[in-house]
């Protein structure tokens, strides 16, 4: 059967109280966006706790589906069927119509469930439940009534119209994007920092990323995989501009200037420095991180402390008490795994000392940055001469 509507349910947005309008227009943005590339007509209409996508044309009914579930702030997509006649007699000819498109097969318990959230319509929900199971079974002998453990729930909806489905595909959840703020995302060409931006954009932040390039260092290969990573996160959050920061000289200065344990922590000091002031320029209100307590000498929670001292913005760390195999599991579900691990060096592994400190000393850090004259200088020539990618698929 190819259904012409899909039932698209929220979770959290319910609780939104006056708000939930802005919510609710901000997952009809992001719905009208993933269906942008999809063959067919298609128009996305709301009412109350309810939003739904109705499809003319030609169109894939596996490929809508697809492109619903990268959209945050989706708890289900139920493929339809409405009926705008509601009398009783008509409906129950609809849902035994139903039944005998979507169930060749009529060897099957049931249980139907109905909810009106039209209370002027006669009867309760128990009563209509009983006649539509009824006319169900009087239709179809061979299926049966099953209450506690059915293999089918036959779910009808009574608003200003009736919605018929039995079917739910799980959504992301979570909260539609550009509904929590802005944020900068540390964008690398590992498996973490893919990870950590779709975790945050699931909260509703709109993204964008930045990347530290060093040539000759790093080869365009290393370059044109972290822009790849971006398109890939960016299936679910919406458009993402990456900015490329030229990070070699810095690198080299660091290196000639500073004692080659500490070159980890006070080169991860300055790109947290960098990646500030370009999310200042674009009103981000927090940088976000790949790290995860422990994972390498950088991750310790001394290090966070002393890298932590240059921002002034929250830092978001949401995969700080995962795994690797943990996040390992969730890059391959978003469908970024395989691009994190193309074998192409990104900047931090090239300077990465023999045995980097692993519980540094903010002081010490601080004394040995002195040695870093011209730094400033450097860092204004980086971002002045940025590279901007608008990344997308």
């Amino acid at each position: 059967m190819k259904y012409e509507s899909f039932l698209i349910k929220y979770g959290e947005i319910g609780t939104k109280g006056k708000n939930r309008y802005v919510f609710e227009d901000a997952l009809i943005k992001q719905i009208k966006w993933a269906l942008r590339n999809v063959e067919g007509d298609f128009s996305v209409s709301k009412e109350i706790g309810r939003i739904y996508v109705d499809c003319q044309g030609n169109y894939d009914e596996d490929e809508v589906i697809e492109a619903l579930s990268h959209v945050f702030g989706i708890v289900a997509i139920c493929p339809m069927v409405r009926v705008h006649d509601k009398d009783f007699e008509n409906l129950k000819n609809a849902v035994a119509a139903f039944v005998d498109k979507v169930y060749k097969d009529k060897n099957i318990t049931f249980k139907v469930d109905t909810k009106r959230a039209d209370k002027s319509y006669p009867g309760t929900s128990e009563t209509i439940n009983a006649a539509l199971g009824e006319h169900i079974l009087n239709t179809y002998p061979q299926m049966k009534v099953d209450v506690r453990n059915p293999e089918v729930y036959i779910k009808v909806e009574i608003r200003n119209h009736v919605n018929i489905y039995s079917s739910s595909i799980k959504g992301l959840g979570g909260m539609p994007v550009g509904t929590n703020g802005r944020a900068m995302l540390l964008l690398s060409g590992g498996i973490d920092s893919p990870v950590a931006g779709y975790m945050i954009a699931k909260r509703g932040v709109r993204l964008e990323a930045v990347y530290f390039h060093a040539p000759p260092y790093t080869s365009e290969r290393a370059k044109e995989k972290v822009i790849n990573l971006a398109k890939l996160v960016s299936r679910y959050t919406g458009d993402i501009n990456l900015h490329i920061i030229n990070f070699t000289d810095i690198q080299l200065y660091i290196y000639d200037k500073c004692p080659h344990d500490e070159l980890t922590i006070i080169m991860r000091r300055y790109m947290m420095k960098i990646a500030q002031i370009i999310a200042k320029e674009h009103d981000d209100k927090a940088l976000i991180t790949g790290e995860s307590i422990g994972q390498v000498a950088s991750q310790t929670i001394e290090s966070l402390l002393v890298t932590n001292e240059v921002c002034s913005l929250p830092v978001f760390r949401p995969l700080i008490g995962f795994d690797k195999q943990d996040i390992v599991e969730l890059s391959q579900q978003i469908g970024t795994y395989e691009t994190s691990i193309e074998p192409y060096e990104d900047c931090c592994t090239i300077f990465v000392a023999k045995h980097p400190v692993t519980k540094p000393k903010l002081e010490d850090i601080k004394e040995s940055e002195k040695a870093l004259e011209d730094i400033d200088k450097l860092v204004e020539k980086a971002i002045e001469t940025k590279e901007r990618v608008l990344c997308r698929l």
